[in-house]
This record gives C-alpha cells, structure tokens and sequence, in this order.
C-alpha cells in the first residue's frame, strides 16, 4: 500500500528525513515510534501530500505521492495531533460539511456519516453541538471525518494525546474495528504499550532515520535473546549459582528476591540444556523462563535509550 524511497527532508542544516525506505503492506496497522523530532509527523505529512519532500519517493497504493497530490488526497484520511473542529455545529452538520468537500451530498452523505459515526459510537451524538463534545467524543468524530470519503489509508498522529484511559480504550476498538475492515492505517503514539495491542507491524524511527521495522511478533522475538531469564530453586541454590559461572553463556548474575536473575545470550536449544544441566547436578529448579518483552523494552534497547540511562 505505501512504499518509500530514500525519502529526504531538510530544515535549514536540520536533516528532519535521512534516505527513509519503508514498505507497509495493505491491511497492515502500522505504529511509527520515537521521540519527537524522529520524523514521524514529518514522513506522514509526505504521505498525505501536505508536505513538499527534498527528494524521494512515495508511492501509496501504485500512485506517486509526491506528484499526484489531488489524487493522494482522495486515497488518504489524515488525522493530525492537533485537529480543528467547528465549535458552532452539530455534529451531523459538521460531517455533512466535509462530506461536500468530496461532492457528497443529499441521502449519500447523510447515510454515509451515519454509518461512519455509529462506527466511532457517536451515533446518539449527531444532533449535539461539537464544542459540547469531551476530547476523546472529538477525536473519535475527527477520525470519522477523515473516513468521509473512504479512503484506503488512514493516517493518525498521536491520536491518543490527551486522552484519559477510557477514551483510549474506546479509539482502540475504533482502530480495531477499522483493521477488521480492511483499512490501512498508520498511527504514531508515545504509549508504546497500546500501540503494541493495536498494530501489526512497526517502525521505529530516531533522528530521521528508520533503525526498526517489522511484524511486531518478528522484531520482538529478534530481541527476546536479550530479555533476562529468571531461575527459581527450591533446593540447592547455591550450586545452582556456582553452576550458573561456569556456563559460557551467562553473561551476568544477579538476586532479586527468591529468584536467579541472569543475562543469557544462548537461544532456546541452549537455555533447554542449561535447565537438564541444572537438574542434572540436583538443582531442584521450581521456575525457569525467559522475561517477556515489551515495546517500551524494545525502543530503549534498540535507540539506546537504555544504554544511556535516557
């Protein structure tokens, strides 16, 4: 659906955009994460034809982006960070107003705002006033009005900024509703954790560049070797330790509580032999399993965040 190519984008001496290659596939939800200033509202405004790129290419469903920008603007619903609404209508009106922008009119626009706001679960709110409408009411209404026109991608920035966990949670099932309908969707957010529950696939993006991407199963289990594996015994425990130094593999040790904490770089087949080594000697081991990583994990591992104590 999206392709880009050596994508560049500069501000005065700042390279906002370093050579970004990306391909998101049809279907995907696709999470773009890192710290402000990586690039991500940068590269999604590209996309949606608001931003003029240095050089590049950008291709969203076959078509050139960068030189077809009234057709992109019909392939595309942009959501950006901070969203504008018109406080003096209702919200129907404000739906059938934007419907007009793309030639709808009459029952087509009236019919197909409704569809969109029972989508959002906005439906008992089409004839309230917008302004009378909480932050997350106004960011589910703001992504239907980016639906108008059904478009095939579907482009959020930081959608869930500002909102308390209830609204989170309700444009987490918008999002998952849109995905189970086919919808290519592209969100950036600084809650990795939900981010994760939302999204196939990812990218991961610092100073310009894109350092990670993948199927999030993928790219979390490329870095699980470096999640901590934890050993409990109920016998024996400090041969278990003793036993634990004399294996290559292990890196470092450490004791948190009743439990065996060490750094181990071997793989699945390596850690089932250190378990039989253990049991063998008569370590009597209660549990034994490598931690579970996360995306807040990962996005520290992989930018050096947590090298660096940032």
């Amino acid at each position: 659906m999206v392709v880009i190519r050596n994508l560049t984008k500069t501000y005065g001496r700042y390279r906002a955009l370093n050579n970004l290659n990306l391909h998101i596939e049809k279907g995907d939800i696709f999470g773009f994460v890192g710290p402000n200033g990586a690039g991500k509202t940068t590269t999604m405004r590209i996309i949606c034809g608001l931003l003029q790129a240095d050089w590049g290419e950008v291709y969203v469903d076959g078509i050139d982006a960068l030189n077809n920008n009234d057709l992109i603007k019909r392939k595309v619903g942009y959501v950006p960070d901070f969203f504008g609404v018109y406080d003096n209508f209702k919200v129907m009106e404000y739906m059938e107003f934007y419907g007009s922008m793309y030639g709808m009119e009459g029952e087509t626009v009236r019919k197909t705002s409704l569809g969109l706001l029972d989508l959002v679960n906005l439906s008992d709110k089409q004839d309230a006033y917008v302004d009378g409408l909480s932050r997350g009411m106004k960011q589910r209404l703001c992504v239907a009005r980016a639906l108008i026109h059904n478009p095939q991608l579907l482009i959020l920035d930081e959608p869930a900024s500002g909102l308390d966990p209830r609204a989170r949670f309700e444009l987490k099932e918008v999002m998952k509703n849109l995905g189970s309908m086919g919808k290519t969707i592209i969100i950036s957010s600084h809650i990795l954790p939900e981010l994760g529950e939302m999204c196939n696939s990812i990218g991961v993006m610092e100073k310009g560049n894109l350092v990670a991407s993948g199927k999030v199963e993928e790219i979390t289990k490329r870095s699980r070797h470096s999640n901590p594996l934890t050993i409990r015994v109920s016998e024996n425990k400090d041969l278990a330790i003793q036993i634990l130094r004399q294996t290559p593999l292990v890196e470092k040790i450490s004791i948190r509580d009743d439990a065996i904490i060490i750094a181990f770089s071997g793989d699945d087949a390596e850690m089932a032999q250190l378990l039989t080594n253990l049991i063998m000697n008569g370590v009597k081991v209660s549990n034994f399993h490598r931690e579970e990583g996360n995306l807040e994990t990962l996005f520290l591992e992989i930018t050096g965040g947590a090298k660096n104590g940032k």
